[in-house]
Order: C-alpha cells, then structure tokens, then sequence
C-alpha cells in the first residue's frame, strides 16, 4: 500500500522550529525568509544542540552572508508565488522591496553561488507548484495557469515541457497511471 500525503513545507519547518527552540528554552520570534529572532545571547553548547536537534530534519543554519541572502531569495519567491497579492508583482521589484537591496545586486549574489539566474529559478518553481497543483488538485490547465499568474495555458505548457521534457497533460496521464498501478498492488 501506499499512501500520498501533501505537506506544507513552511509550516512543518515552523513547527520543527518551535518544538526545538522551546525544548531548549530558548527565547525568541521566527521571523520571514528563514530568519530566528534570539532574545539575548545564545550559549554555544545549546547552538551547538539545537543545531545537531535541527541538522536530522534537513534544517542547517547558515554560515556567511551570501548563502544567507540565496536562501533569503529562494523563500521569497516561494512565498511570492503562493501569496496571490504579490504573485502579480514583478519580481524584481518584489525582491527589491522585501530583501531592502536592489535587485542587480540580489541578481548578481543568487547567479554567482547558484549559478543560475533568479528568473530561471523563478520558472523552476512555477513548474514545481504546476506539478504539485496538477498532481493534488482537481484544477484545469486554464485555473492553474491563471493561479500561477501565466499570461495563458500556452505559456504555462510551453516552460512545463521545456523545464520537465514533458507536456502537463503526458505528465498528468503519467502520474494518473503511476496512481493507479499503485492503488492495484
């Protein structure tokens, strides 16, 4: 048997971070784009434990600023691209207003340590949230295009087979197919 599940990625990450710090009576506010507020000084020995309490769950802290600042980015845009207001800005312009840098310096920082454009990046995502839409949802084409504020389905389908080598039909019928094979064993 197996089982599907869908999962917040956010929220689990919050929760895991709550449970974690609280245990360790630790004071403190999580704020956006990966960021824990400490109140005070943090001890080394209860960094050092909640940070090995945190590595089993795939949580690390980061170390500089420019691996920082990528990740910074890459949750922004995922927030963006789930938040239906700022879904319709711009993204550079989102960016630069949330990350209180200009965007050709965040441009510049996320190329250089991913060695891929934000833009790319942004195309990736949309294309991951189209499969995760397509897969977990009865939404057509058309309303996931719209959701994922496409211009048109052509748009959507055309960086979905050009990002996944597939069509979001073919990808849809594949998925359907590898449901059913497993409902039946």
């Amino acid at each position: 048997m197996i089982l599907f599940v869908k999962y917040d990625f956010h929220l689990a990450c919050r929760t895991i971070l709550k449970e974690h710090l609280e245990a360790l009576n630790i004071t403190y506010t999580l704020g956006t784009l990966g960021e824990i507020h400490i109140k005070g000084s943090l001890d080394e020995n209860i960094r050092e434990t909640l940070e090995s309490s945190l590595k089993k769950y795939g949580i690390e802290f980061l170390d500089g600023q420019k691996s920082t600042l990528v990740e910074r980015i890459k949750s922004a845009i995922d927030m963006m691209l789930t938040d239906d207001e700022a879904k319709s800005m711009n993204v550079s312009t989102y960016l630069a207003d949330k990350m209180n840098y200009s965007y050709s310096y965040l441009s510049n920082i996320f190329s250089e340590s991913t060695f891929t454009s934000i833009e790319n990046y942004v195309i990736l995502r949309k294309v991951d949230f189209a499969k995760q839409l397509i897969c977990e949802t009865d939404l057509t084409l058309t309303e996931i295009a719209f959701k994922l504020n496409y211009s048109s389905v052509a748009h959507l389908s055309g960086q979905f087979k050009k990002t996944t080598g597939l069509t979001p039909s073919t990808f849809l019928r594949i998925m359907k197919n590898k449901k059913n094979y497993a409902e039946d064993a």
